[in-house]
């Protein structure tokens, strides 16, 4: 027999257990989004019923660290979207590069691809040693992932593709080693990323940036939250540094607006005021 779907109250209940008990707040997520995300794993794992799925995540911490795995999303890859990286390698960091040091934050991280990217660049434009990477998640089961700087070999060629795509010069080979399934990234380039947990939702802001990327994470959020998030960006970013958006994503609705200008063809603002 098939189980009944998981309805917007329960879906409600849900989050302020989360809230209650973890001090997860998904409360501005977009709610068709996590519905949808929790049927799905409701269904996966044929929990008998709302209440026995509802206790398993309130008192079972490794089945709620997989359910927070499972409704957070966890699409990335290594130079995704190519002219956003050239923008970056030939406009944003030459210029971050007359900065005695250089601070970026990469806000929903992820399995890390981003953070891995990131620092190839930095390396290749000889700013890697003065520069230091934030990576943060709200989820803790991606970032130990990350952190291991393991990906598997299978994605390398689409990656590095990617990577010369975004003006890459260099044998993209030469900054992993095959081992077994896996392309396992250099320690030099792990060395300047800092992983930790970071809630968007609930958590303040915690330095000065002269680069925040936050890429494909404002769309699963209410106009509300999106607001909020923004203004923490705005707060942690330094006077002329820069703030990356996803491609579907922008800061022109919002109140910071005003002090920003746009890179022409990219998701990029520097601010001015």
């Amino acid at each position: 027999m098939e189980l009944p779907l998981i309805n917007d109250e329960q879906v409600e209940l849900l989050l302020s257990d989360l809230l209650e008990n973890y001090g997860y707040d998904f409360t501005g997520y977009s709610k068709a989004s996590l519905k949808r995300r929790i049927n799905r794993l409701y269904s996966l794992d044929k929990i008998p019923g709302f209440a026995e799925f509802r206790y398993k995540i309130s008192r079972d911490s490794l089945y709620f660290k997989r359910f927070v795995e499972q409704i957070t999303v966890n699409v990335t890859e290594m130079f995704r979207d190519p002219g956003f990286f050239t923008a970056l390698r030939e406009t944003v960091l030459p210029r971050l590069g007359t900065y005695p040091f250089i601070r970026i934050w990469l806000a929903g991280c992820s399995t890390g691809e981003e953070a891995y990217s990131i620092s190839i660049l930095l390396k290749e434009l000889n700013l890697l040693d003065k520069s230091l990477i934030y990576a943060t998640d709200l989820n803790p089961a991606v970032l130990e992932k990350a952190a291991q700087g393991m990906f598997s070999l299978n994605y390398m060629k689409q990656y590095s593709e990617n990577y010369i795509l975004s003006g890459g010069k260099n044998d993209f080979s030469s900054y992993y080693t095959a081992k077994y399934s896996l392309a396992k990234f250099n320690e030099e380039l792990k060395h300047k990323i800092i992983f930790s947990t970071h809630n968007l939702v609930s958590d303040h802001s915690f330095n000065e940036f002269q680069l925040i990327l936050c890429r494909n994470v404002l769309i699963y959020f209410d106009r509300d939250l999106q607001h909020k998030v923004l203004e923490l960006f705005d707060e942690s970013l330094d006077e002329l540094g820069y703030l990356a958006l996803g491609t579907k994503e922008t800061i022109d609705f919002s109140k910071i607006a005003r002090k920003y200008k746009r890179l022409q063809n990219e998701k990029i603002w520097r601010k001015i005021s």
